[in-house]
């Protein structure tokens, strides 16, 4: 029906609005932590620069509709997409509430594969755990595209900002000893001072990567609606009026107006910001200044490109927190604050099943009220 194709799309823009606020502190967090920027003004860079990090590309989304669940194996139809976004949106708004920085990105994924695997009466070979291709960056499944990802790309981000911070560290610790206009250059007020300008420029690449990324997820679920409606007969006599949900290219190709949608909606769900998680991420974690904050957010920025290069919908969460992390270990190992760091990594631990657990009891719920299709 077009109408539940409708709503599919409605809650999907649901879910794109509420990530954006939800993973608004992800790519601001620091920036306002440092008082590089205040809320308001990091939050209209975010929108910004997230809006055209949206509009990048579309290889993560291709995955969501394509690299994740088996539509041979079974018919995606409107109602079970819909449960897969209602068991991501309630895990998020629950981590929202609970200020915890969980990953939007694996609470989508979960969703999907919960509500893939109810709907087929649990057959796990609905679910693509693994697909080789020629070219390492083709290879499909959740093994590659998930699985993979959410190891390495905590470990990269906690690395990669050590090096960097570390490499800046011996820079001006080099500077500082070489007396005259450099030691002068290097002291902490000139430090901040430049670092305060510098991270205007990471905190606009961050939200840019955060876009590329996070914003894609929802073209995908989209994408998978239209193809299951082309391929159900839905889309066979639309009225004039909806002809723009004719599939413009392949059978799952992402459509310009679902770039451009989708775009939009993240960046207004980022205008509206999600303090709670910033408080957890610029404070309480390691106290920052601004050359943490640029350590963190050019090692959390670049790993989410490279990411979003190979299509593989990794979670800025956990990036952006690992780099910090890094930072913070970089800075003073023992500044750390374990207690923080435990409870963000039982939210990464737990998303992926929660937010799948959930969407299986929607679509169980559903089959049982004898209205899943």
């Amino acid at each position: 029906m077009l109408t539940m194709l409708l709503l599919v799309i409605l809650v999907a823009l649901v879910f794109e609005f509420i990530n954006g606020f939800h993973d608004t502190a992800n790519s601001i967090a620091t920036v306002v932590a440092t008082k590089v920027l205040t809320p308001s003004q990091a939050v209209m860079l975010a929108a910004t620069t997230n809006l055209v990090g949206a509009l990048w590309g579309t290889a993560v989304a291709k995955t969501i509709a394509s690299g994740l669940v088996d539509t041979d194996v079974l018919h995606i139809s409107s109602q079970v997409l819909i449960c897969a976004l209602v068991g991501a949106i309630i895990w998020n708004l629950i981590t929202w509430a609970l200020g915890l920085p969980s990953s939007s990105s694996h609470a989508l994924i979960g969703g999907l594969c919960g509500a893939a695997l109810a709907a087929s009466n649990n057959n796990f070979d609905v679910l693509i755990w693994s697909k080789t291709a020629a070219t390492w960056g083709d290879n499909k499944g959740i093994l590659w595209k998930v699985v993979i990802p959410m190891f390495s790309s905590p470990v990269a981000g906690f690395t990669l900002g050590i090096l960097i911070m570390g490499l800046l560290m011996a820079v001006i610790s080099g500077m500082n000893s070489s007396g005259g206009l450099l030691a002068r250059i290097s002291r902490p007020k000139w430090i901040n001072r430049v670092f305060g300008k510098s991270q205007l420029l990471s905190a606009g690449y961050m939200g840019f990567a955060h876009g590329s990324n996070d914003a894609q997820k929802t073209m995908g679920i989209i994408a998978l609606a239209i193809y299951g409606a082309h391929v159900g007969g839905t889309l066979d006599n639309l009225p004039t009026w909806a002809n723009f949900l004719r599939p413009d290219g392949g059978e799952k190709d992402i459509d310009i107006w679902i770039v451009f949608t989708c775009a939009a909606v993240m960046a207004a769900g980022t205008a509206i910001g999600g303090w709670r998680i910033i408080k957890t991420l610029g404070h309480k974690m390691v106290k920052l200044h601004p050359i943490n904050g640029f350590a963190a957010e050019t090692s959390s920025a670049t790993i989410l490109l490279v990411a979003a290069h190979f299509g593989m919908p990794v979670s800025t969460t956990h990036s952006i927190s690992t780099a910090i992390m890094g930072v913070g270990f970089a800075k003073n190992p023992y500044a750390l604050k374990l207690a923080i760091i435990e409870r963000i990594v039982w939210a990464w631990v737990l998303t992926i099943p929660a937010a799948g657990g959930v969407a299986w009891c929607l679509v169980r719920l559903l089959q049982y009220l004898n209205v899943a299709g």
